[in-house]
């Protein structure tokens, strides 16, 4: 598994704090928003040629920790 700590920066400078891939301006979750859309690996690839393999597997690894970290309470659960 990739380490995303190697591979993801956030750097308030680049752009706007956002997460994005180490060396580039491109961020963690514009990737996300192209695999959502149904890109594959390689178009991402082809796409962003500064972007490896290796950084959008950490991107994926970022976003899977994050979510686990976070708290979600069902619609119609929570109470006051």
């Amino acid at each position: 598994m990739t380490d995303w700590h190697d591979h993801i920066i956030v750097d308030e400078a680049i752009p706007a704090g956002k997460p994005v891939i180490r060396g580039t301006r491109i961020a963690v979750d514009l990737l996300m928003d192209r695999l959502a859309d149904g890109w594959t690996m390689d178009d991402i690839l082809a796409v962003y040629p500064r972007v490896m393999r290796d950084d959008v597997h950490a991107a994926i690894g970022f976003v899977n920790e994050v979510f686990r970290e976070e708290q979600y309470v069902a619609v119609g659960k929570a109470r006051a």
